[in-house]
C-alpha cells in the first residue's frame, strides 16, 4: 500500500488562486494519493459489493475558469464512468475529507432507488451511525448529521430523489482536516473500510 496519508499541503491546494496553478498542484500533490486509494479500494469494494468496481479519479476536464474546490476518487461498477451509477467516493474539500455513498443527478435509476430507500426508511433511520452525514448536493461541502435529522426529514430526502430532476443523495462520513492530518495511512484506510461496510446496504438497495 503506497498511500502516505493526508497532510496540510493537500488541503492547502484549494487556497491556490487561478485554475492552471491550482490544477497543477492538484495533479502533482493530491491526485497520486487518490490513485493510490483507487488501487487499494477497488478490489475490496468489489469483494464487498459483489460487483467489479473500477476507480475513477476526478479530472476536472471541463473547467475553463473556476478552479475546483474539491476533488475525489469514485468507485463504480463501470470502467467508463460513475456518474450514472450509485457509487462510492473518497475526496477532499479544504476543510475535510469525505467518504461517501452517492447517487448524483445524472443517475437514471435514482427514482427507483429513492422509492426503495423510502420503503426501508425505518431500517436506515435506525442503522446508519449517528455521526454519519447526509447531503442532497455533491457540489457543496456542508452536510447534516444523521442524529440531527428527524425521520420525516430523511423521508423527504428520499422522496425528493424520486420527484426532483436535479435531486441527489449522499450519505457517509466527514473527517475534519485537523483529524485527517493526524491519522496514519493505516488508520485512514481502516476508517474508510468501516464506512464503506456501513454504507453497503444503501448501495445494495440502490
Amino acid at each position: 500500500m503506497s498511500f502516505s496519508g493526508f497532510t496540510n499541503d493537500d488541503f492547502d491546494v484549494f487556497k491556490i488562486d487561478g485554475l492552471d496553478e491550482r490544477m497543477d498542484r492538484l495533479k502533482s500533490v493530491i491526485r497520486p494519493k487518490l490513485e493510490d486509494l483507487g488501487r487499494h479500494f477497488a478490489p475490496s469494494l468489489s469483494n464487498l459489493s459483489g460487483d467489479e468496481m473500477f476507480p475513477h479519479v476526478a479530472k476536472h476536464a471541463r473547467r475553463t475558469k473556476n478552479p475546483p474546490n474539491d476533488t475525489w476518487v469514485a468507485f463504480a461498477g463501470n470502467a467508463r464512468g460513475y456518474k450514472m451509477l450509485p457509487h462510492f467516493q473518497i475526496g477532499l474539500w479544504e476543510t475535510h475529507v469525505f467518504i461517501w455513498f452517492a447517487i448524483i443527478y445524472e443517475a437514471p435509476n435514482k427514482a427507483a432507488a429513492g422509492k426503495s430507500f423510502e420503503n426501508s426508511l425505518d431500517k436506515f433511520y435506525k442503522e446508519i451511525p449517528k455521526d454519519y452525514v447526509w447531503s442532497g448536493d455533491h457540489t457543496k461541502p456542508d452536510a447534516v448529521m444523521h442524529n440531527q435529522l428527524s425521520k420525516e426529514e430523511l423521508k423527504s430526502m428520499f422522496q425528493r430523489l424520486q420527484n426532483v430532476k436535479k435531486a441527489e443523495i449522499l450519505c457517509g462520513y466527514h473527517i475534519s482536516r485537523e483529524d485527517a492530518v493526524h491519522m496514519s495511512p493505516d488508520q485512514f484506510i481502516e476508517k474508510a473500510e468501516s464506512v464503506f461496510r456501513n454504507l453497503l446496504p444503501l448501495y445494495k438497495m440502490a
